[in-house]
């Protein structure tokens, strides 16, 4: 049999390894809160963690960014850009993955295996089209492309991640609705919305985390520098100085993380509990 200690000892165990594996993951995260209190020679002469001594300097001095245009400008930019355009990807994503999972259309077998296809393509083959469109559209260097690609659903997992769980919902539900009165939109709005939350809590954050996180998008289509975005402005802030004062962009990396990390933990439940679903329903 079994004694007690060793119960308890094979219960703790468990919770002492997250523990260790959630500090490895997290280590970097906090050296880099660390950093920006350390010198440039602390920072370069080793990996250790606490810094010899404890200065917010490098947040005041940091968030004065680069020339006339402060972080404060720069984060302002950031939510302008993500925020709608995770708003509009949730709209248009949900409207597009209703009428594949409920409705009966022609040609909509293929249709869905273009959408498919869509998520096999990089993003290089695309850039150059979309590219050529925005700059055809007169929107290049401001946040419209993105806002025109998140309201013609233009990011297919999405969508395909919806009409999976939309699948899930039993069709009688719909027919309940449907001898009570209501239309399809009133069908979608007042009983498919209700028990898609879960799902359109996962599409909204990780469309938030990918579009505040984008690097690459944001190159191309933004030019001037009072319109950057976070990240765009802390490569602008290792450009342009000569000596890069490593604490200031260490700072200013800290703040850019921490909107994403409150986020993710006011909302993993809903996060979680979209994926899983999502994945076990269609």
């Amino acid at each position: 049999m079994i004694s007690m200690p060793k119960k308890r000892l094979n219960g703790v165990f468990p919770y002492i390894v997250l523990i260790l594996i959630a500090f490895a993951l997290c280590y970097p995260l906090l050296w880099m809160f660390f950093a920006s209190f350390k010198t440039n020679a602390e920072i370069y002469s080793g990996i250790n963690l606490l810094p010899q001594n404890f200065s917010f300097d490098a947040y005041r001095n940091g968030w004065k960014g680069v020339g006339n245009n402060t972080y404060t400008r720069f984060f302002t930019n950031s939510f302008l850009l993500v925020i709608p355009t995770a708003l509009l990807t949730v709209l248009s994503s949900t409207l597009v993955a209703y009428g594949f999972a409920r409705f009966e259309f022609k040609g909509k077998s293929f249709l869905f295996l273009v959408l498919l296809s869509t998520l096999m393509l990089p993003t290089s083959i695309l850039l150059i089209p979309r590219y050529t469109i925005f700059r055809e559209l007169n929107v290049l260097d401001g946040y419209g492309p993105f806002y025109l690609m998140s309201v013609f659903a233009c990011y297919p997992f999405f969508t395909y991640m919806l009409v999976q769980f939309i699948r899930g919902i039993p069709r009688e539900l719909d027919e309940s609705a449907r001898m009570d009165g209501c239309n399809s939109f009133r069908t979608l709005i007042s009983i498919l919305l209700p028990l898609l939350k879960p799902a359109l809590f996962s599409a909204g954050l990780l469309q938030f985390l990918w579009t505040y996180n984008d690097y690459f998008n944001s190159l191309i289509y933004i030019n001037s520098v009072k319109k950057f975005t976070i990240s765009l402005a802390l490569r602008l802030s290792i450009d342009t100085e000569t000596i890069i004062v490593w604490k200031n962009i260490m700072a200013m990396s800290t703040l850019a993380v921490l909107p994403v990390v409150i986020l993710f933990f006011f909302c993993q439940k809903y996060f979680v509990e979209g994926i899983a679903t999502t994945g076990l329903k269609g």
